[in-house]
Parts: C-alpha cells; structure tokens; sequence
C-alpha cells in the first residue's frame, strides 16, 4: 500500500487507517481509532500518548479475546464465576483458600486440587470457576465428565486412537474432571482413565469434583488396587478441600417456599 503522506485530507487518512488496520489485522484500533482521535485533540495528548493508548487497546482486546477462545475451548457446561458463589452460605469453604487458588500457581506447578462435598455444596461451581481463573490467566484448560472422559477413553481404544485421545488430554494445563463417584465406571474404563492420570502426574493439574469421601471411591472403582492408585494419583501434594453436606441448592429452594 503507498500513500501520499503530505496534505492529506482526514478523509483519506481514515480510509488509510482503516486499510492499513485491516492488513494488520488490527481490528480494535480500525473500530475505535476516530474516538482515541478526538478524545487526543481535546485532552491535548501527545503523538506518543495518543500512539500508546492505541496500542494498548489493541493489546486489551487481544489478550481478553484469547481469554474468551481458552474459556469456549474448555467446553464449561455453565458460566460459574468466583465472584458470584455465595461464600457465607458455605462456612466450610475459606474464601482465603478459594482466592490463593484463583492466581494458579497450582496450576503452574501442576498440582492437584480435589473438592469432596455432598450434591448442591459448591463444588462444581467452584470446579467451573476455578477452571475459569487458570483459562483467563493462559492455561489451556478442559472441563469433562468422569463418566463422559471414560466413555470417550473406550471408544478411542476401540477405534485405535487411544493414544492419540490420551496426548490429547495430556497437552492441556488443568483437566477439571467432574461428577467423580456418582456412577459405578466399568474396569476397562476405570483403567483408561488411570492411563490419563499417569501421564500427567506431577507434570499438569487435574482438578476433581466427587460426592464421595476417598473411601468411597470403592463404589466408582470396584478394583481396591486400581482404586488406591488413583487416589495416590489425585492426592499426593494436592489442594483438598470439603465442601460439607449442606446443599445450598436446597436451603434455597426451602427458603423461596417458605417465602
């Protein structure tokens, strides 16, 4: 593109801009550079503050659409956010806990974090949120079902992709499983899901929601062996929390009919 730098007419530098911001693929400052423009000549800003303010709001809306592209790739089922769980209806939960865990340096370490707590207690919302947190720092991040990730496990082991599904699961930063101990998983399932917890033992995090105590975990994993392994697997230099056995969702639900 060649232009003629002199004696320019604003409506041709604004065709310019747009061209040169649609071939550098600047999409923000193409939308919004005649607002930073006048907003600049009242404010009296100079070329260089004008220039910076620019790029930094190219910068800014680069960084939180890749936040939005992490957060769409870990397939969350629902929006949960840290700032809207209700912390004063689950004293069991430390919202110094909670925050530590929200800057992800867990998940920079590659640690696990286990939530245990009965059905309506907070945990997948803060599965959801947590998970949020590390994608909105730069993790890749996967949310699944246990049952969902064991089923997929068998179909690819059936198809022949199996080790192809499990570096799959092993690139991503934080694998949130969810669901943990409400269904009985088969023995070939059970297996291939301790397959993919191997492969990213002390080397990326796994975070678990289940309803059940560790000895419980029987009733998933119906092989005590296999069981003991992977609660080894999920606890050793883990974060665990309990989330206790009041449900929320209940307490609400009394509170409206009481209402």
């Amino acid at each position: 593109m060649t232009t003629k730098r002199r004696g320019m007419t604003e409506e041709a530098a604004d065709a310019a801009i747009d061209q040169a911001c649609r071939m550098l693929r600047m999409p923000t400052i193409r939308n919004s550079f005649t607002d930073y423009a006048d907003r600049a000549g009242r404010e009296q800003m100079s070329y260089r503050g004008f220039l910076a303010e620019l790029l930094l709001a190219e910068c800014d809306d680069r960084a939180r659409r890749r936040s939005e592209r992490r957060i769409k790739a870990a397939k969350f089922p629902r929006e949960k956010s840290l700032r809207a769980f209700d912390f004063d209806a689950n004293p069991n939960i430390d919202p110094a806990v909670i925050h530590t865990l929200a800057k992800c340096e867990w998940v920079q370490k590659g640690q696990p974090l286990c939530l245990i707590g009965d059905s309506g207690t907070g945990k997948s919302h803060l599965l959801i949120a947590l998970g949020t947190e590390a994608a909105m720092a730069g993790y890749r991040v996967k949310y699944t079902l246990a049952t969902q990730l064991a089923n997929e496990l068998v179909e690819a082991a059936d198809e022949m992709t199996l080790a192809k599904t499990i570096a799959r699961y092993g690139r991503v930063d934080l694998l949130c499983i969810d669901e943990l101990g409400y269904m009985q998983l088969d023995r070939r399932g059970a297996e291939l899901l301790f397959q993919v917890l191997t492969e990213r033992e002390e080397k990326a995090s796994v975070a678990i929601a289940s309803n059940e105590s560790f000895g419980g975990w029987t009733k998933t994993f119906t092989d005590p062996r296999l069981c003991a392994a992977i609660v080894d697997r999920l606890t050793f230099g883990s974060t665990i929390l309990e989330t206790g056995t009041d449900s929320y969702r209940l307490a609400q639900a009394t509170k409206q009919r009481t209402t």
